[in-house]
């Protein structure tokens, strides 16, 4: 009797150890195809990460906002004209890049900017009591604080474009040629000395269409330019001393493209 109890319970104890090696069993399974998926999806996820960086733009483009800082110098001007302090300018804007080969660099530029242009000189811009625009040069410009011309104008540059850039290669060589259509919006011509100031927005004298020549070189962020105009500031109205004022700039500066 004794001995049937211990086979029976002897029984029921090897049944749980086989129960509890089959649970083992099962979990260990389970942690297996777990450990397996999230390796699986790390691996797909690297994989996608990947492959992004290598996408090419075969269609890209290049160079189409513009920022330049130029240095403005005169030429065509009267006798005993001169520039006194820094005469600089401003320009921004927008180039639209039309590339015309299959390798993409060649193209045609046209856009769109705006443009300020400051001179600093002894030429003296002033106004008559009857309206009209009169110019003198001052001899002495020890006591005066500030003789500045000031133009502001819209740009159009058309330019024709060389580079070395590659879909993948965003730091190159390039070269671009071209010319600038402007129109002078606003104008003022500012003096002022120990005795008082005064400011000339009405110089009917000035060429308001502008035209130039433009020439950019430069490799990665770094570009030069240069830019000459073609028509002189003012037409053959202005005069001083009995000489044609002209005043033909030709501008040297820096140029930052973007996008």
């Amino acid at each position: 009797m004794y001995s049937k109890a211990v086979s029976c319970e002897t029984a029921f104890f090897m049944k749980i150890l086989l129960m509890y090696i089959c649970a083992m069993k099962m979990l260990a399974v389970l942690i297996f195809i777990i450990g397996t998926s999230v390796a699986f999806g790390q691996k797909s996820e690297q994989t996608v990460t990947n492959v992004i960086p290598n996408v090419v733009d075969s269609l890209y483009r290049e160079d189409q906002i513009y920022i330049s800082l130029a240095f403005n110098l005169i030429n065509n001007e009267p006798t005993s004209f001169s520039q006194n302090g820094f005469s600089g300018g401003f320009h921004i804007g927008f180039i639209r890049d039309m590339p015309f080969n299959k390798r993409r660099n060649k193209a045609i530029g046209i856009g769109f900017g705006l443009g300020r242009s400051t001179y600093n000189t002894n030429l003296l811009i002033g106004e008559t009591v009857n309206g009209t625009t009169s110019f003198s040069i001052i001899e002495d410009v020890s006591g005066i604080t500030r003789n500045r011309f000031i133009t502001n104008q819209l740009e159009v540059p058309i330019q024709y474009r060389w580079r070395t850039s590659t879909p993948t290669e965003h730091t190159f060589w390039r070269i671009h040629a071209g010319a600038k259509v402007s129109y002078v919006f606003s104008h003022v011509a500012k003096y002022q000395d120990r005795d008082g100031s005064f400011r000339n927005r009405n110089i009917s004298e000035l060429d308001l269409l502008r035209y130039a020549a433009s020439l950019t070189v430069g490799n990665g962020s770094f570009n030069a330019f240069v830019q000459y105009d073609l028509n002189p500031l003012f037409n053959s109205s202005a005069r001083v001393n009995g000489e044609a004022v002209n005043l033909q700039p030709i501008k040297f500066g820096v140029e930052f493209y973007l996008l």
